[in-house]
């Protein structure tokens, strides 16, 4: 399968599903775009690794990676490698003592333990001609170097959704679990009011 790596782009509340995120992938030597619903907590885990937050006690991707780590493996790369009845599937590549597995994976999980690990992500090269976009910024030549502004729609719910999750960042510090579950209700409300 010929596959294609992809950088992170960005995250934000998706306007067709409550309650759920767009995550943004950019093919890395190219201009398509790859965007995959994912949901709000792989969102969160996401989100919290890609800004250096680090919780007291770790979440379920950190917890993954430790057992990973405890015996002796190593994630060299996750690809999203089909696209079937319109939902994303995903696998790891893990690297053990005597050989190399790979494992299924939801995309979201795959991508949340990649960025713990600074694995490469990939998208197999039918699935980025299937889904992906190119954006009308884009289809133009850029300047080397700049990244095109995201489109209004986008910029608004991520600068809200990004002081929220500094707040629940805050709040999971100071164990204030009360206030953490009122945050991510409210990261999950703007969801539905975006709508």
């Amino acid at each position: 399968m010929e596959k294609v790596q992809v950088d992170i782009l960005g995250l934000s509340t998706s306007p067709s599903s409550a309650g759920a995120y767009a995550l943004i992938l950019k093919e890395t030597n190219g201009k398509r775009k790859l965007p995959i619903i994912i949901g709000a907590f792989e969102a969160q885990s996401i989100a919290l690794e890609l800004e250096g937050m680090k919780p007291p006690r770790p979440l379920t991707h950190d917890l993954m990676r430790n057992i990973i780590d405890t015996f002796a493996v190593s994630l060299n790369e996750v690809c999203i490698n089909e696209l079937r009845d319109g939902t994303f599937y995903a696998k790891l590549t893990i690297e053990g003592l005597s050989d190399t597995q790979e494992i299924d994976s939801r995309p979201s999980d795959a991508i949340a333990l990649a960025v713990r690990y600074g694995a490469p992500i990939f998208v197999g090269e039918e699935v980025l001609n299937e889904a992906g976009v190119v954006s009308e910024e884009e289809e133009g030549d850029t300047e080397e170097g700049t990244v095109p502004e995201e489109p209004k729609e986008i910029k608004q719910p991520l600068s809200r959704l990004e002081q929220l999750q500094t707040q629940l960042k805050e709040a999971i510090e100071q164990e204030d679990y009360e206030k953490a579950a009122k945050l991510r209700d409210d990261i999950r409300k703007l969801g539905i009011m975006d709508q």
